[in-house]
């Protein structure tokens, strides 16, 4: 098995998982290292991590994830972790060189602590973008979902509401309440080796259990906020909306929302196929031009 390891990372005794870890040149290029040479049977080859004050997230770490995957799939790794710039975001890579997001890891730790007894209500905190994959996962496992609004701060409102200790974002935030009241990549990863460690199974069959259906999501530019709130109030929008969603015979999941953050409204759509999904949310992006016409 191929092990690359920088000069100042000490060598340990392997035993699985053996991980790549991708720090992005940011918040976490030292502190990474540090928390998992504290496990003496964990051995981590730690990359990306020579930052220089503008190199943060530079075709690395958790924004840039598929040389991570084809690290771990060259060099056998049975795991590869990744984090963004900050370190409050986790994702993670298979031993096969799969992806494994937010959604995925909150269904795994989700059935792990439902069936220990310790996921207060059965339920986990998730939010509108989460995949409809997470949504079938749960429902064929006795799991709860409370859906929010996008944003780590509404899922942690949600769960300090109404007693929740789990939650997260497709993107990797992700809280462990019993823990911490915020997103802590190093905190998900130790949460994703401990879990992997006690199931003796490897990450693809860990994770993989919950399906990811294809998603496209198409940004269409628009004016102002004004112009926003008239696309949401929009019968032509939601009526068309309504008719995609009956061609997918449940098979699927629309969301259309303006940013929170820019002059877009963004069109998400999964379905059992990608091809399906995109052709979907060209159509009702197509449309939102005309609703702003009206």
């Amino acid at each position: 098995m191929r092990r690359r390891r920088p000069p100042w990372t000490t060598s340990t005794t392997w035993s699985p998982p053996l991980p790549a870890t991708w720090p992005a040149c940011g918040a976490s290029y030292t502190t990474a290292a540090r928390l998992f040479d504290r496990f003496p049977k964990l051995q981590t080859d730690v990359i990306n991590a020579d930052p220089d004050g503008v190199n943060i997230n530079d075709q690395c770490g958790s924004t840039h994830i598929d040389s991570l995957a084809a690290m771990v799939k060259a060099g056998r790794y049975d795991i590869g972790i990744a984090f963004d710039g900050d370190a409050d975001r986790c994702l993670a890579v298979d031993e096969l060189g799969n992806l494994i997001d937010g959604d995925q890891i909150m269904a795994a730790c989700g059935l792990d602590r439902k069936e220990r007894g310790v996921l207060p209500g059965d339920t986990v905190v998730a939010t509108v973008m989460s995949n409809l994959g997470l949504h079938v996962f749960a429902r064929e496992h006795g799991l709860k979902l409370e859906i929010t609004d996008v944003g780590d701060r509404n899922v942690l409102e949600k769960m300090v509401e109404k007693g929740y200790a789990l939650g997260g974002e497709q993107s990797g935030h992700m809280i462990f309440r019993d823990y911490a009241t915020t997103g802590d990549g190093q905190l998900t990863a130790l949460q994703v080796l401990a879990l992997l460690k006690e199931s003796g199974r490897k990450a693809s069959q860990v994770f993989g259990a919950c399906a990811r259906y294809p998603q496209v999501l198409i940004n269409v530019p628009v004016a102002d906020n004004d112009v926003k709130k008239a696309c949401m109030a929009s019968q032509k929008l939601w009526d068309a909306v309504k008719a995609e969603e009956e061609q997918l015979s449940g098979s699927g999941r629309i969301l259309v929302r303006p940013s929170g953050t820019e002059a877009l409204m963004r069109v998400m759509v999964e379905a059992k196929t990608e091809d399906t999904a995109r052709q979907t949310a060209q159509r009702l992006a197509e449309l939102i031009p005309s609703l702003i016409q009206e």
